[in-house]
């Protein structure tokens, strides 16, 4: 009686502690699944924003690869009348465009009143007219040479479109038989909420362009282009909330705007516009309540499966703990059973707390949270190979594994490039430069690139917002040429000057916080003692740097 009442009171104690094993784990696994699926909304709350913003950007983007370039099938001879056609068809297609300047242009040798010129070519409007959504008809026309007028309103951002071919022929081969995809880029000039097109001209025009340039032909003929300027208003983007179930609300809002009535219930996430719309993002907003009803519509099916996986386990202990009652007459078999039994508990209770931290480990190994990390390992590996290059570079300039391979470079295309690069790159770097007795320069471009690379880079990095300027000067000094960096950024102090050319030595302030590795300007210093040169720094805390670098000026004519 004694080993029955025990042996009773055993398999109780077994059957309550199962039962809390199953119902802390059914907690657990459901808790864990809860924040599986919370984790999962909000990550696609973060990650959704991309396609949102590829949907509402796409008009834009079939506008400017598709629309735009149908003004070059016109060949150049467009005027105010067939604009207006073209532009009453841009205006319905496209919401956003809020009006189109059109620049009727001539291209020749003449000297004209208004007109862009550059060594003896001339780029000049013949007449500028605007289109916009219910326009009268008196405001057609803007300007026109044979009435007079005084376009200068309209004229800089035709001069903008000018400069660009102008440098574009500069740097043309006439023996290029085509022209490059590369190229292409110069017919366009995006800005902030603007976009100006020059109808790109055919291949012997551009040879004539260049011709007239270079050449001081007698009276040239008359060249026709066309210049439409499309002013574009980013509130009348259409915003397509592909994902309504992420975000209640959705804003176009400028890029340097702070959002600060949000409220704490509210999540919100941003990404920029691209293009045109650069300054501009796009503001995502929900509130928890709504993101919460996501999640439990997502959490509900994967709990109902849970708990169908508990209904099964139940069903098979209650099985269990009805065949202990059965065979609790005989004790030595009750006893073994028991034991078994004891085991057999552990087993899929150990099956389960493994599942379980399964499930917790893969909340950490989701897809996104793979790309996530790849992005990261991307990045890391994108420094990492940056580094490489650079202590490769090191290493073959130490060997004298580096050939200068020099070339006639015109300073003022090559500084131009450099220059526009960077303003792609980064929209808020204010760049100047000036070239002074100088025009062109006989060394290895790859290097000088490489230098003008890493002292833009290190001038953009270390300023402040607001600060990032850059000054470059170029002068040809008796016997060398100078290029001066000069910047407003934080400055150095005057203990760490003569460290800063040191390989891997990064200057310790609550600013250097640039993932630096200390390469940069040692590089530099290698590089320029390679080519025989010198450089220098002056700085001043708080108020910005000027390196200096020397090199022996060598010009082949």
């Amino acid at each position: 009686m004694i080993i029955r009442k025990f042996s009773g009171k055993k398999n109780f104690v077994l059957n309550v502690v199962f039962l809390v094993l199953i119902a802390a784990s059914l907690v657990a696994a459901l808790t864990i699944a809860y924040n599986f699926t919370s984790r999962y909304v909000y990550d696609e709350f973060e990650k959704k924003k991309t396609e949102v913003v590829d949907e509402t950007i796409r008009p834009y983007n079939d506008f400017f690869q598709n629309k735009i370039p149908e003004i070059s099938l016109y060949q150049g001879y467009l005027d105010p009348s067939s604009a207006l056609k073209f532009s009453k068809t841009v205006l319905k297609q496209f919401p956003f465009v809020s009006r189109v300047i059109f620049y009727d242009t001539e291209v020749s040798n003449h000297k004209t009143e208004y007109a862009f010129r550059v060594n003896n070519l001339t780029i000049a409007p013949k007449s500028i007219a605007q289109f916009y959504r219910k326009q009268p008809d008196d405001s057609v026309l803007l300007y026109n040479i044979n009435s007079g007028g005084r376009p200068i309103k309209y004229i800089n951002e035709f001069n903008r479109v000018s400069v660009k071919l102008a440098a574009f022929l500069q740097s043309f081969e006439l023996s290029k038989s085509t022209l490059s995809d590369e190229s292409l880029g110069t017919f366009y000039n995006v800005t902030n909420n603007r976009v100006t097109f020059m109808n790109i001209p055919r291949e012997e025009e551009i040879k004539a362009f260049k011709q007239l340039m270079d050449d001081n032909l007698k009276k040239s003929p008359v060249y026709q282009q066309d210049v439409l300027s499309f002013l574009l208003d980013p509130a009348k983007l259409r915003i397509k909330n592909i994902h309504p179930h992420f975000y209640q609300k959705i804003a176009i809002i400028p890029l340097t705007a702070d959002i600060i009535d949000i409220e704490p219930e509210q999540v919100s996430t941003e990404f920029p516009l691209t293009g045109a719309f650069s300054s501009y993002k796009l503001h995502f907003t929900s509130s928890s309540d709504f993101l919460s009803d996501e999640i439990l519509r997502r959490f509900f099916p994967l709990a109902v499966a849970i708990l169908m996986v508990y209904g099964v386990i139940l069903t098979i202990g209650f099985l269990i703990y009805r065949n202990l009652n059965i065979n609790n007459k005989l004790f030595k078999l009750q006893y073994d059973f028991v034991n078994n039994l004891t085991h057999e508990f552990k087993t899929p209770v150990s099956v389960i707390k493994i599942a379980g931290n399964n499930i917790r480990r893969a909340t950490q190994l989701t897809d996104r949270e793979r790309l996530h990390y790849g992005k990261i390992l991307d990045e890391e590996a994108d420094k990492l190979n940056d580094l490489m290059n650079k202590l490769l570079s090191f290493t073959q300039i130490e060997n004298q594994a580096i050939k200068v391979k020099r070339e006639n470079i015109n300073l003022e295309v090559f500084v131009q490039n450099m220059v526009d690069t960077y303003n792609i790159k980064y929209k808020d770097f204010q760049m100047e430069y000036t070239i002074r007795n100088v025009e062109h320069f006989y060394t290895d471009p790859v290097l000088l690139g490489s230098l003008f690379q890493n002292l833009m880079d290190n001038a953009y990095k270390y300023s402040l917002p607001g600060k990032k300027e850059l000054v470059i000067d170029i002068a040809h000094e008796k016997t060398d040429i100078v290029f001066r960096f000069s910047d407003k950024g934080i400055g150095i102090p005057k203990d760490e000057m003569k460290n800063i050319f040191k390989k891997f030595y990064r200057i310790q302030s609550e600013y250097n916080q640039q993932g630096s590795v200390g390469l940069g300007l040692a590089f530099c210093k290698e590089l320029v003692n390679f080519m025989e040169g010198d450089i220098a720094v002056r700085s001043r805390l708080g108020q910005g740097s000027e390196f200096t670098i020397t090199l022996p000026y060598n010009y082949a004519g």
